[in-house]
């Protein structure tokens, strides 16, 4: 199971604060830090926009980044984990679960290893070569999950997919970017506006959950989420079993019967 900390009530700005303080220092001082000159160049792959993805290793290792910025890592995966342990135990039995973003596919492995055998798992992924990258090289990092039959992965940007998909899904993980924080993609930054919430929320069904990873507190973001549900909740889960360095789960329940009048954005 993931290591998940102390479970804030959304509201508590005042601690969220004093939080990200905390997480902005782990993070510039964690034990791993990247260097280019000490990781193999495996693959390259460069989208429409420009930004280049780099798959590199050393050793056991596995980074994905952009420029020197590490997205994502073999060794320090724990929070994407929660992201998926969270939710799910949040609902029950849950027959459709959506999981945006493959990443290494740590999350998309805790949602089969948690869910029933009849359960269908989707994976969105916007960048084909990450896709290709998991089935030649990373797919044992995680167990193989895009081997599962329940498993289906999908090309195809989130935002888009999930406002073609009302009341689809009974849980949607998303672990898009860096989440509604520190964007390597400008576009990404629909998903978490005002319209992206409401668009998650619509594409859940009654009672639904929407797990968003983040790569700390967001308090403009948690105020948005609030506008849109009675039952947000922010977790805090170590990025790394034991590491002093921490992520954040938000948690936002999609309403049960017909969505309350909710006041416009200020």
């Amino acid at each position: 199971m993931s290591d998940v900390q102390d479970l804030l009530p959304c509201d508590e700005e005042r601690a969220a604060a004093a939080l990200e303080s905390r997480i902005a220092l782990a993070t510039t001082t964690g034990p791993e830090p990247y260097s280019m000159l000490e990781w193999a160049t495996v693959e390259r792959a460069r989208i429409a926009d420009g930004t280049e993805f780099v798959l590199g290793r050393h050793g056991n290792g596995w980074v994905i980044r952009v420029g020197a910025r590490v997205l994502m890592s073999n060794r320090m995966h724990a929070s994407e984990e929660a992201l998926a342990d969270l939710a799910l135990a949040r609902v029950d039995n849950p027959r459709a679960v959506l999981v945006g973003g493959l990443g290494l596919g740590y999350t998309a492995r805790a949602v089969l290893d948690a869910v029933s055998q009849t359960a269908e798992v989707t994976v969105l992924e916007l960048i084909p070569d990450l896709v290709d990258w998991h089935r030649r090289h990373l797919g044992g990092l995680a167990g193989h999950p895009l081997d599962d039959p329940r498993c289906r992965v999908v090309v195809g940007d989130v935002f888009d997919t999930l406002r073609r998909s009302p009341a689809t899904f009974d849980v949607i993980l998303l672990d898009v970017d860096n989440g509604p924080q520190g964007l390597t993609q400008p576009r990404n930054q629909r998903l978490y506006g005002e319209a992206g919430v409401r668009t998650c929320l619509a594409a859940l069904r009654p009672g639904g959950m929407l797990a968003v990873w983040s790569l700390g507190p967001n308090a403009r973001y948690e105020r948005r989420l609030r506008r849109q549900s009675d039952e947000v909740e922010m977790a805090i889960a170590a990025a790394r079993n034991g590491s002093d360095v921490s992520h954040v789960v938000f948690l936002v329940r999609a309403p049960k019967g017909p969505s309350p009048a909710r006041p416009a954005a200020r």
